[in-house]
């Protein structure tokens, strides 16, 4: 396999698409390899933005939500707002750098930042 045809920010040839684009008409790469790489530059000498690109006529449709799946969805989002501390909903996804609720993560009402819990 050769190298992919590398393309400066918003000029790609019409037929490409990246994942987001590919989304927002309904579609999915469906096991298709990378057709192209789009590049954005950056300031400051950091490497450029990397975007890869999709053939759309190769594109299948977004498989339909199932009821399974949706049940699965709302079990891992719930997952997500339990406090592994006092194993309550927070009500908010729990900060993966406090790994508890506020309350739990200072309980004497001190945060580091002076924001009351």
């Amino acid at each position: 396999m050769g190298a992919l045809p590398v393309f400066r920010w918003r000029l790609a040839p019409d037929g490409l698409a990246t994942r987001r684009q590919l989304r927002a008409l309904g579609l999915r790469p469906g096991g298709q390899d990378v057709a192209a790489q789009l590049e954005r530059p950056r300031r400051r000498g950091r490497g450029p933005l990397v975007a890869y690109l999709y053939r759309i006529d190769r594109a299948k449709p977004v498989r339909p939500m199932t009821p399974a799946r949706r049940a699965a969805l709302a079990k891992a989002l719930a997952a997500r707002r339990q406090c592994s501390g006092c194993g309550t909903d927070a009500g908010y996804v729990i900060p993966a750098a406090l790994g508890t609720c506020v309350p739990c993560a200072y309980p004497e009402g001190e945060h580091p930042h002076g924001v009351a819990a």
